[in-house]
């Protein structure tokens, strides 16, 4: 069996950035540009108020108080041709371009305006309250750089910058499909020989978070010529990974294996030292990626996380490709660990010294999904681990909420 980390980075090894598209920036939330993006206008592109108040020239209020003479207004978006002389001020309102002649705003609650003329009350040195042209940025900066995985802040710093549109990587597509004679929908009632189908939609929940499309492929019975076809469906549809649930095993039932070789995939590695999840395997189809997972629950999420995530990240043109670990220390005994690394379904939280504890759910087992909800967090125990005490160091990989 492989490691998780030579597992992983043979996933990893042929799979790429997909194409660059133009997309809209409604769209981009949470993709990669694909190349650099450099404003197209200065922002803001002149001298502007940053305060309701008075235009007018340092000079007329180095000294308090001033009566000057006011000659017009100024409002966002509307222009101003007259200049501001000495003695003279202009109301203006936030966002308002400063007129000619004036280099500093008077705030509005320093000030008094009767008639035709205001009183400041409060000396003002040059450049108070105004924001300088180029301030924030200025035409050709380059803002973002090629590889930046967009954030909601930044499709804000793209309008900004005058952008409709940017260059990123191609969301991925992911088909999701479950095998089993078993499963049945929730919502219908199962026999007793039958369980409701959960997996795909934490698989999917996942692959959304990530910034893929779904396509759903729903539920195939344990028959071969049903299975294949459900591997065909997916190629014609072009996606760019195919996850499977169940039927990954070697049982008169597990019938994914044998549907991938029947379409020609190419395995790249059946079986992983890992628990959950060993009967974990990946190939390729073409360019469709192909990951099989284990039917049980958690160990279909367990690899999702460890595998899927990574696998869309990089399609996606993403660096970081996995959830960070971080350090905990142990809120209680753990034994020796055998040959395959254990992700075991925790708890953490804060310490009163500000260290994390993390603490290991008492039931393990991969098929049990209320555990796993009350988890946040997979402790990490390696290939034969020794016994651990409470309080000893250990990592962990934080699950997203």
């Amino acid at each position: 069996m492989l490691s998780v980390e030579d597992a992983r980075a043979r996933m990893l090894a042929d799979a790429v950035p997909l194409p660059a598209v133009h997309t809209k920036l409604i769209d981009a939330d949470g993709c990669v540009l694909a190349a650099d993006l450099a404003a197209l206008r200065t922002q803001p592109p002149a001298d502007v108020s940053a305060m309701d108040g008075y235009a007018v020239r340092a000079v007329d209020v180095a000294s308090a108080p001033a009566r000057l003479e006011l000659v017009g207004e100024v409002a966002a978006g509307r222009p101003f041709d007259r200049v501001i002389g000495p003695g003279q001020a202009a109301r203006i309102f936030t966002g308002g371009v400063l007129p000619t002649g004036a280099d500093t705003v008077v705030i509005q609650e320093v000030a008094t305006r009767e008639a035709d003329s205001v009183v400041v009350h409060k000396a003002t040195a040059t450049g108070r309250n105004v924001r300088a042209t180029g301030l924030d940025f200025r035409q050709g900066d380059v803002l973002l750089r090629r590889g930046h995985h967009l954030t909601t802040r930044d499709l804000a710093l793209c309008a900004a910058m005058n952008h409709p549109e940017v260059c990123v990587h191609r969301r991925p597509t992911v088909a999701v499909l479950a095998t089993g004679d078993e499963l049945v929908m929730p919502g219908q009632a199962p026999g007793r020989e039958q369980i409701v189908y959960s997996n795909g939609f934490s698989l999917m929940a996942l692959a959304q978070r990530q910034g893929a499309k779904i396509i759903d492929l729903g539920i195939v019975p344990d028959r071969l010529d049903d299975t294949i076809a459900a591997v065909r469906r997916a190629r014609d549809a072009m996606v760019d990974v195919l996850v499977t649930t169940g039927g990954a095993s070697v049982g008169d039932y597990d019938l994914v294996q044998r549907a991938f070789a029947a379409e020609g995939v190419a395995l790249s590695f059946w079986r992983v030292a890992l628990r959950p999840g060993r009967p974990l395997m990946h190939g390729r189809l073409g360019p469709m990626q192909v990951l099989g997972l284990p039917g049980n629950p958690v160990s279909a999420y367990v690899c999702a996380v460890l595998f899927l995530l990574p696998l869309i990240r990089r399609l996606a043109g993403r660096s970081e490709l996995e959830l960070p670990t971080e350090s905990a220390i142990l809120g209680g005994d753990l034994p020796a660990n055998d040959e395959r690394a254990d992700y075991l379904r925790a708890q953490a939280r804060e310490g009163a010294d500000g260290r994390v504890i993390a603490t290991a759910l008492p039931i393990q087992d991969s098929s049990l999904l209320a555990p796993l909800a009350t988890a946040n967090c997979l402790l990490i125990r390696t290939p034969y681990a020794p016994a651990a005490t409470t309080g000893s160091s250990c990592r962990i990989v934080r699950l997203e909420s």
